[in-house]
């Protein structure tokens, strides 16, 4: 692996829900619990950053995996690290939750 590049596709939030809304995505939102609890993403499934184990994934069920995090920083680390570990996942979305607000899609309150 090593000198490997690895890459991670930036998705806006409208390509994001789309997929999501027509079963061919699955959201993983690495944002810890306290940041969750104030805000989440609707059926996204969280697996916080700092205990992120990849085992842990839940099946994806022919679904592309998509990470997510509050601006954007988190979800494209995770993909390069998970890149790196041998799982195919390269896919985030740009902007965190902060794009997904301002591109005024739902939000779930109190996590």
């Amino acid at each position: 692996m090593f000198g490997r590049k690895f890459t991670v596709r930036d998705l806006t939030p409208v390509e994001v829900a789309q997929g999501i809304e027509q079963g061919r995505y699955l959201l993983v939102d690495v944002r810890e619990p306290n940041e969750v609890a104030a805000e989440a993403y609707p059926d996204a499934v969280v697996r916080p950053l700092s205990s992120f184990d990849p085992g842990d994934l839940p099946d994806l069920q022919g679904r592309e995996l998509v990470f997510a995090c509050r601006s954007g920083n988190r979800s494209a680390r995770i993909s390069h690290a998970i890149q790196a570990a041998g799982f195919p996942y390269d896919k985030h979305l740009a902007g965190g939750m902060i794009a997904w607000k301002a591109a005024g899609l739902p939000v779930r309150k109190g996590g």
